[in-house]
C-alpha cells in the first residue's frame, strides 16, 4: 500500500510517499517549499521586472504570497484575479478589492497580459516530477493533506474567532479523542474553503484523507514512542505562524490552545501552557493577546510531559517546562506527514493493521 502524504505549511510543504512494503525510514522523505513561498516568488519576479500580474487557480494558503502582492500592488503595478484565486487573500471580495486586486472572469483575465501566478495548494504534478526524476514510480493509492484553514467567517465576525469555534465544534461533537479530527473528502465542512479547494484540485483519482496542519503534527507527534508513553501529556507544535497544544490524557483531550507564534515569547507561551493544564486559562484573554483562542474540558493539574514539535519548537529550549523534542520516526519536519498516515489508519479499517505494522517494524 502506497500513500501520499503533504503537510502543507508556511515555509514548507512536508511530503511522505508511504510504502508499507518498506521501511518508514526508506520511504521516500521531501522537505521543499510551501506552494505559498514559491507563488510569493513568483510574484516577486514579475514586480522585479515591472510587469502586471494575473492570479489563475484557486483559494490557497496566504502568509508570503499575500506580502509579494501587496508588495506589488505597493509598486504601482496592476493586479488581476480571477475570482477563485481572489479568495487566498480574503473570502469578501470587497476586501480584496480594497488591497488593489482588480477581479476578473476567465473570459476578461484571458485577454489580459502580464505574467501568469497559478495559486493552489496542492500540485501533484510537481510532486510527480519530483518523484519520476529520482525514477520513483510517482502513484499511490490513497492521498493525504493537511492544510491550516481559517475558514470563511461570516462578514464582520473575526477570522480567529471564527477558526477556534471551529476547533471547539470539533472537540465537543467528536469522541474528544486527538484521533478523530480527520476528514474523508466528503466530511469537510463547507466552510473549510481551503480544504474545499484541496478537494476540487485532488479530483477524485484516489481516496482522500484531510487534516489540519497543527493537529497533524500533534497527532504525528505520538508516533515517537517516548511520547507515546506518556498518560498525562501537553503536545505541542510550534509553527512559523501558529502554536497549537493539546492537553492529553492518552489520547483524550483534556483541553486545546492556539495563539500566533510570532507574538508569543517563551515566558508567554509557557504561561498559556501552564494555564491550558491547571484549568485557569481564559479564551477571551489569549483572544485579546491576538491568539485564537483556549478551551478547558478538565484541569486541575500541574504541568508534566511537554512534547514540542514544530520549525519553531527552538522558542521552547532550556524552557522551565523541561520539553522534549518529540523526533517520530527519526523526523521531526515529518511530524504532520506521519499524523496523515496515522489518520488513515484510523479512518479505514481494512488498511489499519497494515499501515500500523509497517509504521511500528522499521
Amino acid at each position: 500500500m502506497r500513500i501520499l502524504a503533504l503537510d502543507i505549511g508556511t515555509g514548507t510543504q512536508d511530503i511522505l510517499l508511504f510504502d508499507s512494503d518498506r521501511a518508514i525510514e526508506n520511504c521516500v522523505q521531501l522537505i521543499v517549499p510551501a506552494p505559498t513561498v514559491i507563488a510569493a516568488d513568483r510574484i516577486r519576479k514579475a514586480t522585479a521586472a515591472r510587469k502586471p500580474l494575473v492570479l489563475t487557480g484557486t483559494n490557497m494558503g496566504g502568509g508570503p504570497v499575500t506580502g509579494a502582492l501587496q508588495a506589488h500592488v505597493d509598486a504601482g503595478l496592476p493586479v488581476h484575479a480571477l475570482p477563485a484565486a481572489a479568495t487566498t487573500f480574503d473570502d469578501d471580495p470587497e476586501m480584496v478589492c480594497a488591497m488593489g486586486v482588480t477581479i476578473v472572469s476567465p473570459d476578461e483575465a484571458a485577454s489580459l497580459s502580464g505574467v501568469r501566478v497559478q495559486l493552489r495548494d496542492l500540485d501533484l504534478g510537481m510532486v510527480r516530477a519530483a518523484l519520476q526524476a529520482f525514477d520513483v514510480t510517482p502513484t499511490w493509492d490513497a492521498l493525504a493533506v493537511a492544510v491550516f484553514d481559517h475558514g470563511d467567517a461570516p462578514p464582520g465576525y473575526s477570522d480567529r474567532k471564527f477558526r477556534f469555534d471551529h476547533l471547539r465544534t470539533q472537540l465537543t461533537e467528536n469522541s474528544r479523542d486527538v484521533f478523530s479530527m480527520t476528514y474523508l473528502a466528503e466530511e469537510a465542512p463547507r466552510y473549510l474553503t481551503r480544504m474545499q479547494s484541496v478537494i476540487e484540485t485532488a479530483g477524485n483519482e484516489t481516496p482522500l484523507l484531510l487534516m489540519d496542519t497543527a493537529e497533524a503534527a500533534v497527532l504525528g507527534g505520538l508516533e515517537d514512542p517516548h511520547v507515546a508513553a506518556q498518560s498525562c501529556k501537553l503536545v505541542a507544535n510550534v509553527g512559523n505562524e501558529h502554536t497549537l497544544a493539546f492537553h492529553l490524557h492518552d489520547t483524550t483531550i483534556q483541553g486545546i490552545f492556539e495563539h500566533h507564534t510570532q507574538i508569543l515569547s517563551q515566558t508567554g507561551l509557557e504561561n498559556y501552557l501552564t494555564s491550558l493544564v491547571d484549568g485557569s486559562i481564559d479564551n477571551d484573554a489569549v483572544w485579546r493577546d491576538m491568539g485564537h483562542g483556549a478551551v478547558v474540558v478538565e484541569g486541575g493539574e500541574s504541568p508534566g510531559f511537554l512534547s514540542v514539535t514544530g520549525p519553531m519548537r527552538r522558542m521552547l529550549e532550556r524552557s522551565k517546562l523541561d520539553p522534549y523534542f518529540a523526533t517520530p520516526h527519526g523526523s521531526m519536519m515529518l511530524a504532520g506527514s506521519y499524523g496523515l498516515i496515522r489518520g488513515w489508519a484510523e479512518r479505514e479499517p481494512s488498511w489499519r493493521e497494515e499501515i500500523l505494522h509497517a509504521l511500528r517494524s522499521g
